[in-house]
């Protein structure tokens, strides 16, 4: 449906006009979905809604608009942070491989055949079942054993520092989720004091007949409030 709108606009009219272009900022919308959104409830079209706003009411309220972006990019960076901060699973600690006892150890089988003339390697087969080559096999895997349990010990402690640090990490992580919930807070508390000034505006409009709403001008001071510039 066709909007027409041929009357005056009301200091009613511009309050609903600057809160709503002034929440759009703050939320990261644009000022056409402000207009538009005006629009529809005044039974005005969207490019009344953005002339009345470019040409009368915004200079009124610049300090705000400043605020509004300030609170926009607050909570973009806010957000941004959050979903940045996850932090990353701590390491496992790697435990150090079994070996097995000597003894456990199932002992090789005797040598099949034994000459007359034995050195000392057949003598030792015969009183241990062992040849003296598989002691040497023997002993030099034990040897290999320490030297992988050596490396698994290496590689342990490196994980243990890893998690150490990771863990650390995640202590700093926490800590910039704090700060990034204070600075929520600081938004937050911002929002308040704007709204504030949005509803000591309306008062003012509350007490003005007519004639002085059409002809006013206002401005605003270092606190926020609003003030009535004489004519």
């Amino acid at each position: 449906m066709t909007k027409v709108r041929q009357d005056a606009w009301s200091h009613e009219d511009d309050l609903l006009l600057a809160e709503t272009v002034l929440r759009h900022i703050r939320e990261g919308s644009t000022q056409l979905d402000a207009f538009e959104e005006v629009g529809d409830k005044l039974n005005r079209t969207g490019a009344a809604c953005g002339f009345r706003w470019n040409a009368i009411v915004r200079r009124k309220y610049e300090q705000a608009i400043e605020i509004a972006k300030k609170q926009r990019k607050q909570k973009k960076r806010a957000e941004q942070g959050a979903r940045s901060l996850r932090p990353a699973p701590a390491f496992p600690v790697m435990e150090t491989a079994y070996l097995p006892d000597p003894t456990e150890i199932q002992q090789l089988p005797p040598a099949e055949h034994v000459e007359e003339n034995s050195t000392y390697e057949n003598t030792a087969t015969l009183k241990t079942g062992l040849g003296l080559s598989e002691v040497i096999a023997y002993l030099q895997t034990l040897q290999q054993g320490k030297t992988s349990d050596g490396r698994l010990e290496r590689e342990n402690s490196a994980l243990k520092q890893e998690n150490a640090r990771l863990q650390q990490r995640i202590e700093e992580l926490e800590k910039e989720v704090e700060t990034l919930q204070s600075r929520q807070q600081t938004v937050e508390d911002d929002y308040q004091a704007l709204i504030g000034i949005m509803d000591r505006a309306r008062k003012m409009v509350a007490f003005q007949d007519q004639e002085d709403h059409q002809g006013a001008t206002f401005k605003m001071d270092q606190n926020g409030n609003l003030e009535k510039i004489a004519k």
